[in-house]
């Protein structure tokens, strides 16, 4: 166990000097905090773009090509996909850009996103049609109740069925729930992007290959890893609680790479707080963690928990666990808490007899 310490977590700077790029851009954007997300969108612009036109390109050397489909892979996949991907989960919540250059906000689905595997909108009609309405619950067809949470099987079951159903599941909640604007746009996406990608494919295999297929699977993978692992420890008896069906990681590099993505609890407590404000919330609103027997990771970022639940190292969860009000006496006890918030929690048998 640990206590709690300083925060290091990313905060906005509002002293920090800005550029002259930067206060061209800021006329841009709706928040002035949002500037480091203008930079990224012209960073990923500026060197994925270019990339995936040239590996389209004819007649290259096999060696100039191979050297181009690793840096692209590299800037793809280890450089840009967790800034890029909690980029576009910040701007399903609040919109970069402002109303006049309202257009801009569709560069990031339409444009960018598909780099990323992303299929357009498709995240966003997820995450805010059904993840957020319906908080992890049963009707949620990303939750995690019903899997056991620290088990190689039960992430299987779960990535599986997300990879080969996960957009009909989504249609048909937007269709139970007479959301149909949302099903339009969540279908759209995907059917362009993989209409998109066929047609690439029959151009140039290889290059939609490296462009659009490896990004694609692996964001895939990952955003189910995360949302695992953010919704891996869930109270039966109170699962629709957000301090108790949420993790939250703090003082952690991750956080500074990916706009505070560690702080889940509070996320789901205030969908719509700026990401550089989640540590001071954090801190105004400890004692409802306290009191609701919050779990807190210091130190430590999601992959660390995904790995160390796969491998059953609640010993070294717990050794990072925060003691928030000294409600936990010993490694063992704090174990014992750990352990029951990964236990499969039954469906009711309405929704078992539907599934």
């Amino acid at each position: 166990m640990k206590p709690l310490t300083a925060l290091t977590d990313r905060t906005h700077q509002p002293d920090e000097p800005v550029s002259a790029l930067g206060r061209g851009l800021l006329r841009f954007t709706q928040d002035p905090r949002d500037l480091p997300f203008l930079y990224l969108i012209l960073q990923i612009s500026a060197t994925l773009i270019p990339l995936a036109v040239l590996l389209y390109l004819p007649g290259l050397p096999g060696w100039l090509w191979g050297g181009l489909a690793v840096a692209y892979l590299f800037l793809n996949n280890i450089t840009f996909k967790g800034p890029f991907g909690l980029m576009l989960h910040c701007s399903c919540h609040r919109p970069i850009f402002k109303k006049q250059y309202g257009w801009l906000n569709h560069y990031l689905p339409w444009v960018i996103g598909p780099l990323f595997g992303q299929t357009p909108e498709t995240y966003f009609t997820h995450h805010m049609g059904m993840h957020h309405a319906e908080n992890n619950q049963e009707h949620d067809r990303s939750s995690t109740m019903h899997y056991q949470r620290d088990s190689w099987r039960g992430f299987a079951r779960y990535l599986g069925t997300f990879m080969f159903v996960g957009i009909f599941q989504l249609a048909h909640y937007f269709i139970q729930r007479r959301k149909l604007k949302l099903l339009f746009r969540s279908l759209r996406g995907e059917l362009l992007f993989f209409g998109l990608f066929v047609g690439l494919w029959l151009l140039n295999w290889p290059a939609t290959l490296v462009v659009f297929g490896l990004p694609f699977l692996i964001s895939r993978v990952i955003m189910m890893l995360g949302n695992w692992t953010q919704h891996a420890f869930v109270d039966a008896a109170d699962p629709g609680n957000a301090y108790r069906n949420s993790v939250t990681c703090l003082n952690t590099r991750y956080n500074h790479k990916c706009w505070n993505d560690g702080y889940h609890t509070s996320h789901h407590v205030r969908p719509a707080l700026h990401w550089s404000e989640h540590p001071a919330h954090f801190l105004k609103t400890l004692p409802k963690y306290v009191q609701h027997d919050a779990i807190v990771f210091d130190g430590i970022h999601f992959l660390h928990v995904f790995a160390w639940l796969m491998t059953k190292r609640y010993d070294l969860l717990a050794r990072h666990f925060v003691n928030l009000g000294e409600r936990y006496h010993s490694d063992a006890e704090v174990i014992e808490l750990l352990k029951a918030r990964t236990c499969r929690i039954a469906r009711t048998p309405a929704l078992a007899a539907a599934a």
